[in-house]
């Protein structure tokens, strides 16, 4: 292996820094010394294709390529800038000398997997006109591809681009017991890998039986994992607006008490309870709302841990929809305080205050039903 030029080794110290304009500027340097510097040439392909511009990391390769046309490091940094430049359908020549000269490179099998996958879907979508694919039909046009990434994982069993690779084509086929095992398996390699934590976290939260309370949980332990996901922030989100919703349907259970309270439907045939009702009626409803409230919503908030509690907060600050929620969760609430707590003589006001506190809290529970899903 030939040795690097002090320059060479002084970018790249710059790069793992992500000083990519002081690297350029030391390696065009070093390229005006010597312009037949291949690790120069490689070095300013990467710069560039971390600043998100991989036409000239294109240009940077292929001048290395005219330099030494068969270097695993040129070929390497041909694909990458290839399929960042939206070239996935253009890569495999690439991808399979770099294999002929790297037989036992997992990093090109996986790559390799992932081009050939893509061009087998984009194939069968031309020829048929297909604007969407079943799973099955990806499994049978998955052959090529999966035994690509097998042997990527075979020869990288630690290589999480070879996993991530392996899972989506399994994913995508419909094969949900081999994508479990795979998101496993990274996550024992990274445990915090942020994509394979979410769609584990995402499942546990969403099996039959897990509620709103529990599954706020699963995502925070998930954050806590990796704070910088956006997606167990957003399913935290979701989860949150679960549980605020759950106060509409207590505020509703005390409307719904009010109503029984003043007999505003009372039984044909009976005699309606005769008004207005006695002070220690009106404070034993209340007792008991106060109650509803205490073990429906209280109790279960106090028993929040304190990043969801603060989340509650933060999301009724955040979200429209869940001050919505809190807000007619109030509005019914004073509709059934005023129904029980005012010594009506006459059941028509409190049958209108019944109404405006149930009905438009009824419909936006049937509107807004999808976003608890």
């Amino acid at each position: 292996m030939s040795t690097l030029h002090p320059a060479i080794e002084q970018a790249q110290a710059l790069i793992e820094l992500e000083r990519y304009d002081q690297a350029l500027g030391l390696l065009g340097r070093r390229l005006a010394e010597d312009p037949g510097d291949v690790h120069a040439w490689v070095k300013i392909g990467y710069c560039h294709l971390n600043t998100d511009r991989p036409g000239q990391a294109m240009e940077a390769a292929d001048e290395a390529l005219k330099l030494a046309p068969e270097d695993y490091g040129v070929l390497r940094l041909r694909a990458q800038a290839m399929v960042r430049d939206n070239g996935w359908l253009k890569v495999q020549p690439i991808l399979r000398e770099l294999i002929r000269i790297a037989p036992h490179d997992p990093f090109a099998y996986a790559m390799l997997a992932d081009a050939v996958w893509r061009a087998a879907l984009v194939r069968y979508a031309k020829e048929t006109g297909a604007a969407q694919v079943s799973a099955g039909t990806i499994d049978r046009l998955s052959g090529e591809a999966a035994e690509l990434a097998m042997e990527a994982l075979r020869l990288g069993p630690e290589d999480i681009y070879a996993h991530e690779i392996a899972h989506r084509i399994a994913s995508a086929a419909g094969n949900g017991t081999v994508a479990d095992q795979l998101d496993e398996a990274i996550l024992r390699i990274d445990p915090t890998h942020a994509e394979a934590l979410a769609r584990r976290t995402k499942k546990a939260a969403q099996a039959p039986g897990v509620g709103a309370t529990e599954a706020a949980g699963l995502y925070a332990d998930a954050l806590a994992a990796e704070p910088n996901s956006p997606a167990m922030r957003r399913e935290l989100d979701h989860a949150t607006y679960r549980l605020l919703r759950g106060t509409r349907w207590l505020a509703l259970l005390c409307v719904g008490l009010a109503g029984v309270m003043i007999d505003l439907f009372p039984t044909e045939g009976e005699v309606a309870r005769e008004l207005p009702v006695t002070v220690g009626q009106r404070l034993w409803c209340l007792v008991v709302m106060a109650a509803i409230w205490a073990f429906g919503a209280w109790r279960r908030y106090r028993r929040l841990r304190s990043g969801i509690q603060l989340n509650v907060r933060s999301l009724i600050r955040r979200g429209r929809w869940a001050r919505v929620v809190v807000a007619q969760a109030a509005w019914a609430m004073m509709c059934a305080l005023l129904i029980t707590q005012i010594p009506w003589t006459d059941r028509l006001v409190p049958g209108i205050l019944f109404w405006a506190g149930l009905a438009p809290t009824l419909a936006t529970v049937w509107f807004d039903r999808k976003k608890a899903r």
